[in-house]
């Protein structure tokens, strides 16, 4: 195994079992990279690229709130993933399944291993998500 995919697949195996204090933290930093050009920072829906989208911009601040105060971790997780649905989240959300394995495969030539890494982010931006709730 190459040093790459040793780096790789421990990195995956500490985002799997670390918990959500670690995830927060990388969930956090792959929704500020990839998300809050749409979602804001903040998760409010007032990203720099709103107004330019077709569909209005969800508050993810109030899953839970909007959810009797149950987080729908499952719902988001597959809402992120894209690849559950038959569309896209209603078209202009990236399938991030698909964009973070595809991107882990170019760069590490890792099969198995992207799966879980891509996985492993999306349960992160979730986590991250779970506890900006309000």
């Amino acid at each position: 195994m190459t040093r790459l995919k040793t780096t790789l697949a421990a990195a995956a195996a500490l985002a799997l079992s670390a918990g959500a204090g670690l995830a927060d933290d990388m969930g956090k930093q792959d929704f500020i990279e990839g998300c809050a050009g749409c979602h804001g920072e903040s998760g409010m829906g007032q990203g720099s690229l709103a107004e330019l989208l077709t569909v209005e911009m969800p508050d993810l601040t109030h899953l839970s709130a909007n959810n009797d105060g149950v987080f729908p971790m499952l719902e988001v997780i597959h809402i992120i993933d894209g690849r559950p649905q038959l569309r896209a989240h209603g078209d202009p959300m990236p399938i991030w399944g698909t964009v973070f394995k595809s991107r882990l495969m170019t760069e590490s030539g890792m099969m198995g291993g992207a799966e879980a890494l891509a996985r492993g982010r999306i349960l992160s931006i979730a986590y991250y998500l779970e506890s900006v709730q309000q």
